[in-house]
């Protein structure tokens, strides 16, 4: 267990300093026990986080040349790779019971084609008949209305995309969506399944602490 921090002293003609969130130098004996208490609590988890944060680091680092080394080996010895032209790929424990997924997802983002896209979705659901279009009414909703981060929601916008509507108005607004979308780098993560026998169901190993 990683030993708790406690915060720096500042030494000033014998009595120990502090500083609070202001910079101030405040006198060590005049802080309350439960402040004491509290920075103390939160340095030693921060110190652990810190130590768990370097580990899976270097964890991810070494999952990701040892899967290289055996794509690498496989090239090799027959000509060819394992994994999808993206870089997809799953490896499987002999057993079934076991398996490491590396996927590539894309980093997008939206030009200001969206917007026009926006307006002809909207012109079509203003002339469309009343009451027709309700569930349609709700996934633009969902598509446009951006998260806390100011992102659309993609999936959202994904499934837009393969509702067939006639329309030209609704025709141009696809297009005007698909001409949006502009790739600008990808991310690689690396997911972990294992389940008791080949016939059970997968359950994740969980490494993510939020999911924890």
């Amino acid at each position: 267990m990683v030993e708790s921090s406690r915060p720096v002293t500042i030494d000033v003609a014998g009595t120990p300093y502090i500083r609070d969130a202001k910079g101030n130098l405040v006198p060590l004996a005049s802080v309350k026990a439960a402040d004491l208490l509290m920075d103390e609590t939160v340095r030693g988890i921060l110190d652990q986080a810190q130590e768990l944060s370097t580990t899976i680091a270097a964890f991810k680092a070494e999952t990701f040349e040892r899967v290289g080394a055996l794509q690498a080996l496989i090239a090799q010895n027959y000509g060819g790779t394992v994994g999808g032209k993206k870089g997809n790929i799953t490896l499987m424990s002999f057993d079934g019971c076991q398996k490491v997924q590396v996927q590539v997802a894309d980093l997008l983002e939206f030009g200001p084609e969206l917007q026009a896209a926006k307006g002809l979705i909207d012109a079509c659901l203003t002339d469309w008949a009343v009451g027709s279009a309700v569930e349609l009414q709700a996934l633009v909703n969902r598509v446009f209305q951006v998260d806390k981060e100011g992102k659309i929601n993609r999936a959202e916008l994904f499934m837009l995309l393969r509702v067939e509507i006639a329309d030209e108005r609704w025709v141009r607004a696809m297009d005007a969506i698909r001409d949006s979308i502009r790739v600008i780098g990808s991310r690689t993560y690396v997911r972990f399944y294992q389940r008791p026998a080949p016939d059970a169901a997968w359950s994740a190993v969980t490494i993510d602490l939020a999911a924890a």
